[in-house]
């Protein structure tokens, strides 16, 4: 049995957001597991309000790779080198 890892994308459902979960689905492999939480319509068990703060996200779009926000995401802006850098699209 392989791991899946679960990859978390936080978007404000904007254009450059929607840019970025169209890249991350487009890299996951079927090891991956895509949650897209937007900020403008918090979950009902406002979960994903903690999770950014559990994770120091500061902007969006933000990437979280099993618990970890992703380098690419911290200051810069997400890209394809930064998510397989981070294990997406990888088994």
């Amino acid at each position: 049995m392989t791991h899946r890892r679960r990859v978390e994308v936080f978007t404000a459902g904007c254009p450059v957001c929607d840019e970025a979960v169209n890249l991350v689905k487009g890299l996951a492999c079927e090891s991956c597991e895509v949650i897209v939480y937007d900020l403008n319509e918090p979950c009902e068990s406002r979960e994903c309000l903690e999770k950014v703060k559990t994770y120091g996200i500061k902007r969006v779009p933000a990437v979280v790779v099993d618990g970890r926000l992703a380098d690419c995401c911290v200051a810069d802006p997400v890209t394809a080198e930064g998510l397989r850098a981070a294990g997406i699209g990888t088994s």
